[in-house]
């Protein structure tokens, strides 16, 4: 089982990526990762940055470019439909920002954004993504600091159209060196089960890294892939808002180390640093609130807490002081009688799924 990778000259260890989620994987998120990984997290990636509404791109137009130095390996992702427009916004991030590299999103599943024909839509139109990808890394290969061009995508628009060997092909001939696959298509959604049978196929005949994504939410499942279909690595987005700690946990395991067992009291610990890095990128108090109790709903169940004292002492707070003083009487009272699991959140979806499905709420678009 592989344990890390190669993207170029760098080498990935562990070998995992944190997913882009749009509101979510900001940079005080990705640092909140990386601190409780004890920094191996192998790749973290910016939350996806538009290129299409620019007339000229313009770099402080764009606050998912934000990222601070301890991210490091890290990567941009971009997104657009326009072949010119997104070359000439990757080259500008490439000669300012100095990315590790520029990942283009041919995966998200948004009706903004598949809609207009980017993200997942380009999945229906691969001529576009091919020139795309062409004019990209074209316009990297003119820069002082030539990085390495990715790709994520996902396994094709719906279950009659699935077209991810053509996009493999397709991205290898244009000098994409890793392609993150997401086995779901467009259609589906975040719903079901990721299909990582086709996962499987495209690392099988890929000469490139292929990184599997879709449902890894502990290390064993992450060894499971690993093992079963021949990924270079992973890549983990909702598992990761439900357990912070999995990058770390997977490192502990590649390296031999024993399992950790989180505490109650450690899982309480990361509000006030989640804080401090909201606060460092600028966000107001309360906008800082709002992210500490979308991180509390999902953390909070992984308590032994059937009455969900934990969880409705800290999501009812109207202020940050109040958030964390009802945490500090939560620490000193009832936690320290509790056990904390993250294994608890293995059920991404809410509800639990023995098989693929296929919804219809992208039907006509």
């Amino acid at each position: 089982m592989l344990k890390s990778f190669k993207l170029r000259n760098l080498d990935v260890f562990p070998n995992t990526i944190l997913s882009p989620m749009d509101g979510v994987t900001d940079a005080p998120f990705r640092r909140l990762c990386r601190v409780l990984s004890g920094n191996r997290m192998g790749l973290l990636v910016s939350e996806f940055v538009p290129t299409d509404g620019d007339a000229v791109f313009c770099l402080d137009g764009h606050k998912q470019l934000k990222f601070f130095p301890e991210e490091r390996p890290f990567g941009v992702q971009i997104f657009g439909r326009f072949p010119d427009k997104m070359a000439a916004a990757a080259k500008k991030i490439a000669e300012n920002l100095h990315p590790e590299f520029i990942e283009v999103n041919a995966g998200c599943p948004a009706p903004k954004v598949a809609g207009k024909g980017s993200g997942s839509g380009l999945l229906r139109d691969l001529p576009r993504l091919q020139e795309i990808l062409h004019d990209v890394r074209a316009a990297l290969d003119t820069c002082e600091q030539n990085i390495p061009l990715t790709l994520k995508c996902r396994i094709g628009w719906d279950d009659q159209s699935i077209n991810v060997m053509e996009t493999l092909a397709i991205a290898e001939g244009e000098g994409v060196e890793m392609l993150t696959v997401h086995g779901r298509t467009r259609l589906q959604g975040y719903n079901g089960l990721a299909n990582w049978e086709w996962i499987g196929k495209v690392a099988a005949a890929a000469k490139i890294p292929v990184i599997g994504n879709g449902d890894v939410n502990s290390v064993a499942t992450a060894r499971e892939r690993l093992e079963t279909y021949g990924v270079s690595g992973v890549s983990i987005g909702r598992g990761a808002m439900h357990n912070p700690w999995i990058f770390g946990q997977i490192a502990d395991a590649w390296e031999g180390k024993p399992e950790h067992q989180i505490t109650a009291e450690e899982a309480l610990d990361v509000f006030p640093l989640y804080y401090k890095f909201k606060l460092e990128d600028g966000s107001t108090e309360l906008g800082a609130l709002g992210r500490l109790k979308q991180l509390a709903a999902r953390l909070c169940k992984g308590f032994d807490d059937p009455e969900l004292q934990v969880r409705q002492a800290l999501l009812t707070a109207q202020t940050p002081q109040e958030f964390f003083e009802r945490l500090e009487v939560l620490r000193n009272g009832v936690v320290k009688s509790m056990c904390y699991d993250p294994n608890r959140l293995v059920n991404l979806n809410g509800a639990k799924e023995t098989e693929l499905r296929f919804g219809d709420q992208f039907a006509g678009r």
